[in-house]
């Protein structure tokens, strides 16, 4: 199995590069991030406070999250039920960057993605992929881009959305997501010494996918 792990800060296009290029090649890809926000719906569904590890560790064995494949699209799942239009909003997105640093989460989501790249070619992105969860993929993405780039990006894919939008508390909201992300206790955003650093500040979605793609077939 070919294994390819793509790491980087929120908003870097990680997801939609990653899916492009899985598409292209016709590798499974694993959007990790998902499943992260499917477990930070579960728990804003029951109402858990999300400052409270102790409590979102207890709920975490209720979740059964996984992914499904539906005419070649990805479906995330939660307790049996397609939650794909749920969990993009920045109320979940912030929920999944807090309880992604429980440990108990963590631990869970590890099983599942390790089993799918142990089944499949896969392309998986998120945070800690070449760190922890693939640590011997045969090849591995630092995909990053400015602050500034990273708000305008999701800024207008909120106004696309029909949604309200506020650019500067977008670009608060990203800041302080990379904080905790880059120094959480358990597993935190790195970029490994044996990880390629891509800076798309500048770059097209079709140049990253060409550059990654060309990476790849070089394997």
């Amino acid at each position: 199995m070919i294994n390819i792990a793509i790491d980087g800060p929120a908003g870097a296009g990680k997801s939609t590069i990653a899916r492009k290029i899985a598409a292209e090649l016709g590798y499974v890809y694993v959007d990790t991030g998902a499943m992260f926000r499917a477990i930070g719906l579960y728990m804003v569904r029951l109402g858990v406070e999300l400052s409270d590890s102790g409590a979102i560790a207890d709920k975490v064995s209720g979740a059964d999250v996984d992914i499904v494949y539906k005419d070649g699209t990805q479906v995330v799942m939660l307790n049996g039920d397609d939650v794909n239009g749920l969990i993009r909003t920045e109320e979940i997105s912030d929920a999944a960057s807090k309880v992604a640093v429980v440990p108990e989460v963590r631990k869970k989501m590890l099983t599942l993605q390790r089993d799918i790249a142990n089944k499949h070619d896969v392309i998986m992105d998120g945070r800690d992929i070449g760190s922890a969860v693939l640590p011997d993929a045969d090849l591995k993405i630092y995909l990053t881009a400015s602050v500034d780039v990273r708000a305008e990006r999701r800024y207008k894919e909120n106004i696309e959305k029909g949604m309200e939008a506020d650019l500067e508390a977008i670009k608060a909201d990203i800041r302080e997501r990379d904080e905790r992300d880059m120094n959480r206790s358990e597993a935190p955003l790195v970029k490994v010494p044996d990880a390629a650093e891509i800076d798309t500040s500048d770059m097209t979605i079709d140049d990253v996918v060409k550059t990654i793609g060309d990476m790849i077939r070089k394997l």
